[in-house]
């Protein structure tokens, strides 16, 4: 009997690239590693799942939809009360790390993690439920200093520098104590309700922002001196006489433009005009105490941002130490799925392989292996033809994949080897074990595409 067929029905924000698109993603992850690990961040990875109860108590909120992980069999009012859930960002997983490990970590502590992440939000280009994240922090124990709230960014600077982007990125940084002070000095007393509401400027604008502060019991003339303060950005530190001039004072507001001032400075000598001050920056997660962090790519903002983090101070306690910390997370399949979606970034091939070696007969493939061993025991990567075709089917195949040079074996006088480069058509003579491609032929070219 004839099974009926099935369609299969793409899975809304589980993203899956094509080969190709799967290269840019992979120099990007390679670039970031690269850079995470100069900078001496090592790797650590963490489980998948953790508490329902720790994941809703660290940040977690009624618009972050945290997956249930459940078995399907077994009793239903089971699977109803799920005691774990998958982890939607890495920093929560990373303070119960600290916790639990940090009787074997030696602090200061940084490292680097990358992995995928889990966060149930409705897709959309840019949004997904399943992406990967990465992620730098530095703990330590009792007390952070200061001066990491500007490494971490720096870091972030060098590593965009770096990547392949039509267009560079900004840094834009705030510090949580600047609001806080500032809406307490305006007789706020609802700092964190403040601060979500502040947050969504980009996403709504101003006029509608002010709207939700009068409805959440901000009066109009607090509502506009938070706009007005959320309208300061500068990528030197004028922001600091700015904001004395809206004539509102606070020991915490002191604090913190003191601690912004500090961190932009370092900034403008390491790595001039990548940081900016930016005081609409209030980041929603309530974590965050100090230093905060967004970043968008130049002439893209529309896009949101692609990189952010901050500074806090008790998301990890056992009760006896406090382990304040810092870090900065990179959303790189949001990254990558508007990049390569909007044809900004391209790789030249959709292979790893440099060469085709051809095959004459199917009873000398033999010899097409053996010239693939000898050119990958250097380094080159390379496959053997699929199939004893014509040379001209051989070299469609090869052109298909971007594949830029073929290996005929024995094609040359006296039975030498020859290699073709089929974009221009020149073919040599050629040994196995001497022949290099060039060097922008060896991987893969990732190249951004400058919009016209």
């Amino acid at each position: 009997m004839t099974q009926p067929r099935q369609k299969v029905r793409p899975l809304s924000g589980f993203p899956e690239y094509l080969p190709a698109e799967r290269i840019v993603e992979q120099y990007f992850l390679d670039v970031i590693r690269e850079t995470f690990e100069l900078h001496g961040f090592p790797s650590i990875e963490t489980r998948a799942v953790e508490p329902v109860e720790r994941l809703l108590g660290k940040g977690g909120d009624a618009d972050k939809e945290i997956y249930a992980v459940t078995r399907l069999a077994g009793d239903p009012a089971e699977r109803a009360d799920a005691e774990l859930g998958l982890h939607f960002d890495l920093t929560v997983p990373f303070a119960r790390y600290v916790l639990e490990h940090a009787g074997h970590l030696n602090f200061p502590f940084r490292r680097h993690q990358i992995q995928k992440v889990w966060r149930g939000e409705r897709p959309q280009e840019g949004r997904y439920r399943e992406f990967t994240q990465c992620d730098i922090d530095v703990v330590d124990v009792g007390e952070l200093s200061p001066h990491f709230e500007a490494e971490i960014p720096l870091v972030m600077a060098e590593l965009f520098a770096r990547l392949p982007l039509p267009a560079p990125m900004t840094i834009q940084v705030n510090n949580r104590k600047i609001p806080e002070g500032f809406y307490r000095g305006l007789g706020i007393e609802d700092i964190t309700g403040t601060l979500r509401i502040v947050d969504k400027l980009d996403k709504i604008g101003p006029d509608a922002v002010a709207e939700l502060l009068v409805e959440a019991g901000r009066t109009p003339e607090q509502a506009q001196a938070c706009l007005d303060l959320a309208a300061i950005r500068s990528s030197d530190t004028s922001f600091v006489e700015r904001v004395r001039d809206l004539g509102v004072t606070h020991p915490i507001l002191d604090e913190g433009l003191a601690a912004l001032a500090a961190v932009i400075e370092t900034g403008s000598l390491a790595a001039p005009g990548a940081l900016v001050a930016d005081l609409k920056i209030a980041r929603g997660l309530d974590y965050y105490t100090g230093t905060v962090y967004e970043t968008q790519l130049r002439g893209y903002e529309s896009w949101g941002s692609f990189c952010s983090g901050g500074r806090y101070d008790t998301l990890a306690s056992d009760g006896k130490n406090t382990y304040p910390g810092v870090g900065i997370s990179i959303g790189l399949s949001r990254l990558i799925g508007l990049l390569v979606g909007q044809g900004l970034v391209t790789a030249s091939r959709k292979t790893p392989a440099a060469v085709l070696v051809a095959v004459t007969t199917e009873e000398d493939r033999a010899a097409s292996v053996a010239i693939a061993t000898a050119l990958r025991s250097r380094g080159i990567a390379c496959e053997v033809a699929p199939a004893a075709a014509r040379f001209g089917k051989q070299i469609r195949y090869a052109e298909r994949r971007g594949i830029p040079f073929v290996f005929f074996p024995g094609a040359g006088e006296d039975g030498a080897h020859q290699v073709k480069d089929i974009r221009s058509g020149e073919q040599i003579d050629a040994d196995p074990a001497a022949w290099n491609p060039p060097a922008e032929d060896l991987r893969p070219l990732v190249t951004a595409v400058t919009p016209a």
